[in-house]
């Protein structure tokens, strides 16, 4: 971490080339970038369609891609990318040629780290538009017991590269949603037991909580033997923001009466999302730094409006404060995200703001760092 005031790790999804599953539900050569071009605004001022500028709307499958957004991400202080691994059981994968691309090839020399995503994609994963049928599932995640050791082996080869990311010396490993796996513990043991025997000295999980059940959560997922908990405090800051009864009538009017999106606005987000859970040695706090649901949810998308560069930066020097007592190792902080264009959340460069997060990042990141 020398020079940087803290451990900046982007989360990273590898949606954007075309596969034959969402060829088949959402369209032949579907992608993110589908549901980003069509989006429209649905209020006075709304930001939207978000169009990309310096990468423009690439296509994850070339190098020359992966290469430019690494560069962009280190340059502006960020340690690597924690890409979304989707591994389903029975050895089933989804989105995985772009890492595996990476781990291949060497290329791009920018550390990285995975995410697994443990969740089942529906009807409405990447469109709750679907012509109106958002039921059921397009591909369900099981858990066996006695796929662990398989899962384990199909992941090794990440976990043995120079470029893994490693808090404590352990490969860091952020699981999505922690308690859905039946016996958590009984996972989180045989991992630890087949990365030693494999010359790794562990791994460190990391357990992921979000929603309106962050603060209660958290406590039962350490207990699951899980070395850090990252903490997405985003329904506690619209509370936080707007006040309880303000924050579910905005939920009812979007989800039940159908009368538009939530909005919550950025700036009152910012100064109310953080708590003093973050400030433990063993969460990691998490930083939006803009979200527009809009291109996948339509009206029923959750906006923070008015994100901007100079907001973004207030935002991530606060952040920094609460973690700047912690141990070097564990000043991380997480970026929600690199590139999830499909929720307007993203650090890329697009044409309202230029490399404006970029720069407010790099600012942060690196001023008076004496490490």
């Amino acid at each position: 971490m020398k020079g940087k005031n803290a451990r900046v790790i982007a989360m990273y999804l590898p949606q954007y080339h075309p596969i034959p599953l969402n060829d088949e539900w959402w369209g032949k050569g579907f992608t993110e970038w589908t549901n980003v071009a069509s989006a429209k605004p649905l209020f006075r001022g709304h930001y939207q369609p978000r169009i990309p500028a310096d990468l423009g709307f690439y296509d994850l499958r070339l190098p020359e891609t992966r290469e430019a957004q690494a560069e962009m991400a280190k340059a502006a202080g960020v340690e690597g990318f924690m890409y979304w691994h989707y591994w389903f059981g029975k050895g089933q994968q989804l989105l995985e040629r772009p890492f595996n691309e990476v781990l291949a090839t060497g290329s791009p020399n920018f550390p990285f780290c995975l995410g697994w995503a443990n969740h089942s994609w529906s009807k409405k994963t990447w469109t709750a538009k679907n012509n109106g049928n958002t039921h059921g599932y397009v591909v369900q995640q099981t858990y066996n017991p006695n796929e662990y050791a398989d899962h384990f082996y199909d992941v090794l080869p990440a976990f043995l590269d120079p470029r893994y990311i490693k808090v404590d010396g352990k490969p860091f490993f952020l699981i999505y949603d922690t308690l859905s796996i039946p016996n958590i513990k009984e996972f989180i043991d045989c991992w630890q037991k087949l990365a030693r025997q494999n010359g790794l000295d562990g791994i460190h999980f990391v357990g992921n909580v979000m929603g309106h059940v962050a603060e209660q959560k958290k406590d039962d997922i350490i207990a699951c033997g899980v070395d850090a908990v990252v903490l997405s405090n985003l329904f506690y800051g619209q509370v936080h923001s707007r006040g309880k009864i303000s924050t579910y009538w905005q939920k009812f009017k979007t989800r039940i009466l159908k009368l538009g999106p939530e909005r919550y606005d950025y700036g009152r987000f910012i100064k109310s999302v953080h708590n003093e859970y973050e400030s433990r040695e063993n969460i990691y706090p998490v930083v939006y730094p803009q979200l527009d649901r809009t291109p996948r949810a339509g009206k029923n998308a959750v906006i923070l409006t008015g994100s901007t560069p100079t907001l973004f930066e207030s935002y991530m020097r606060d952040t920094i404060e609460i973690v700047k007592h912690k141990k070097s190792e564990h000043k991380i902080i997480i970026i929600n995200a690199w590139n999830e264009w499909g929720e307007g959340n993203y650090m890329e460069p697009d044409l309202r703001y230029g490399s404006g997060y970029l720069e407010s990042l790099k600012k942060v990141v690196f001023s008076n760092s004496r490490e």
